[in-house]
């Protein structure tokens, strides 16, 4: 799990041995956070609402980043940081001060406890952790009290319990102690962003590299007592160009490793970023698409993206909180809620969230973890067996017809209560054909139809480089035509017109119209072919990178498939005239 602050991403959560550093009696804030967790009993001797569970968790590490475009560096900075989330729940599991409206904020005096001190010293985080709890439980006294009261002005459809009882989780892992060569990484960034030069229609682009080291820590009433660390590195990439007409076009790549010394080396890093600049200088000069209605290949890591997002969106569900009077409920739902043991994939399609796995055919996979959010144990969740729905990814905040968590809080969530999200999403399928043949069998599909050609997707803007302001218009595009709202279909960036004679045609400036969940039972064929896709799943609409507050590290692995019927529209969209005065050289030499 990734925090940003300021700009800056933190991470937790990864997989690394289950062998403590330092003995758990010598570390100071395990320490300060079970004596103190002790010494908040005193709570339950209080007048006003019994407190019964108490959490403490905290991350600290350090982050260098650093940008480059161009050849130059743009920005750079080393951070280190210690984050604190005090949760006092008052009531009983049944009923207490989450899942209301109001939860979590706080309208009494504050404290300077946003920010815990990086040193570990003991008396310190007592004082820190004494004062944050105090502040925790009047905010969640007067929580409790303003949800009983809207509770006399609103039905409510849901008798549920607001939170679940786990089994303690004891586990201690190594704190990190990764290094890596600052100077060597500046001057890494410096020569790939420079590739960039070499292509003259890219208007603007920019290499970023992150660097953490982190170390996670939870403990509460329950006797839950978790350490977990890790080091990870990414590098992240965007470009854009302009065509003709003034239609921006983008493109960008992520790449991860849960080491210091695990990314490509330089020839493969290059490579990748190569690509990108050829392909946005490609789209700047390609066709507009036109509208189409017939079968889609998704192939390689499109087809990954698909499933991420239409399945892992999809397979969350939320609770609808205690809202005051008169106020509209307008929260996030899930497009597959109430459909449990309804068919969602053909007969011979399975789909597994395994965080449990560390490795596929040899890859390090990038959504392992031992435990999440909350500190549940995580095992493996069939979530889909033989096309028909059987599982959701579930937290302690019980919903619908599930009242245990499954170990899948790995964001923070809304209204007290944590959010759920795939680990390392598997999706198999029982029938195979070679890729070769599904390409055959698009073109068949199509001559069956008297269609002039068919469609292939290489590449979903998944997550997202485009800008905020292209991000709201598309979906305010979807939800006005019924196609998914925040869970919306990403655009295409890499989509091909292959005629029957096997010529392809890049196209751009197109959309898919109203393809949701459902359509995944369209599944005409799958290939036997894996890609395996590593992404940073933020909450966000189409996890736009760099987006939100926190972030999950997540892998797909799926094959390449046909859907047999989709629609695509042209992209409606006033386009901007092209700078009058034409670019400078990018190798001109004064």
């Amino acid at each position: 799990m990734i925090r940003r602050i300021s700009g800056v991403c933190l991470v937790a959560g990864l997989t690394v041995a289950v062998q403590a550093q330092n003995p758990v009696h010598d570390d100071p804030m395990l320490k300060a956070m079970r004596d103190e967790l002790e010494h908040s009993r005193g709570l339950e001797k209080v007048e006003l609402e019994k407190p019964y569970y108490v959490g403490y968790q905290v991350e600290e590490g350090e982050i260098f980043g650093a940008s480059a475009s161009l050849g130059g560096i743009v920005t750079q900075a080393s951070n280190r940081f210690s984050v604190p989330r005090i949760q006092v729940h008052v009531g009983s599991y049944q009923f207490d001060n989450t899942n209301y409206v109001g939860s979590g904020v706080n309208r009494g005096s504050r404290y300077d406890i946003d920010r815990f001190p990086f040193d570990s010293n003991y008396a310190v985080l007592r004082r820190y952790f004494w004062l944050a709890t105090d502040q925790a439980y009047k905010t969640a006294v007067e929580a409790i009290s303003r949800k009983r009261a809207a509770l006399k002005n609103v039905a409510s459809s849901e008798e549920l319990p607001d939170f679940s009882h786990v089994e303690p989780t004891h586990l201690i892992e190594n704190v990190p102690n990764g290094k890596y060569d600052r100077e060597k990484w500046l001057e890494r960034l410096r020569s790939l962003s420079a590739i960039f030069t070499h292509f003259p229609d890219v208007l603007s682009s920019q290499v970023e590299l992150q660097a953490i080291k982190n170390a996670r820590y939870l403990a509460d009433w329950e006797g839950m007592e978790v350490r977990t660390g890790n080091t990870v590195i990414f590098i992240r990439v965007n470009a854009t160009a302009r065509a003709a007409d003034g239609m921006k076009l983008h493109d960008g790549v992520a790449i991860h490793a849960l080491d210091f010394n695990g990314l490509p080396g330089e020839a493969d890093l290059r490579r990748e970023l190569t690509r990108v600049a050829e392909n946005v200088t490609a789209l700047s000069r390609a066709p507009l698409g036109e509208t189409y209605n017939g079968p889609v290949l998704f192939e390689g890591a499109a087809a990954a993206q698909l499933f991420a997002q239409l399945l892992g969106k999809n397979l969350v569900l939320h609770r609808k909180p205690v809202n005051e009077p008169g106020y509209p409920n307008v929260f996030g739902t899930s497009d597959l809620e109430g459909r449990l043991g309804s068919r969602i994939l053909p007969e011979w399609m399975d789909v597994t969230d395994d965080p449990t796995r560390s490795e596929w055919q040899g890859r390090r996979l990038f959504g392992s973890y031992h435990a999440d959010f909350e500190g549940v144990i995580p095992r493996p969740l069939q979530v889909i067996e033989k096309g028909d729905l059987k599982n959701f990814l579930l937290t302690r905040q019980p919903v619908g017809d599930f009242k245990a968590s499954n170990g899948r809080a790995r964001l923070p969530g809304g209204f007290g209560a944590a959010s759920a999200a795939i680990s390392n999403l598997i999706v198999r399928a029982n029938q195979t054909v070679p890729p070769a043949d599904l390409r055959k069998k698009l073109l068949e599909v199509c001559q069956a139809r008297n269609q002039k050609y068919g469609i292939i997707v290489r590449k979903m803007d998944f997550p997202s480089t485009a800008p905020l302001d292209e991000v709201r218009r598309l979906l305010a595009t979807n939800a006005r035509e019924g196609g998914g709202g925040t869970h919306a279909l990403s655009l295409p960036i890499l989509v091909y017109k292959v005629y029957p004679d096997g010529k392809e045609e890049l196209v751009r400036g197109v959309r898919f119209r109203e393809v949701t969940v459902r359509s995944l039972r369209d599944i005409r064929a799958a290939g036997n072919d894996n890609t395996v896709f590593d992404y940073l799943e933020n909450g966000a609409p189409f996890s736009v990178m760099g987006a939100g507050q926190y972030a999950a590290e997540t892998s797909v692995i799926a094959p390449s498939i046909l859907v047999d019927d989709l629609e695509i529209r042209k992209l409606d969209e006033e386009l901007p005239k092209l700078p009058v005065v034409p670019p400078p050289s990018l190798t001109a030499i004064e």
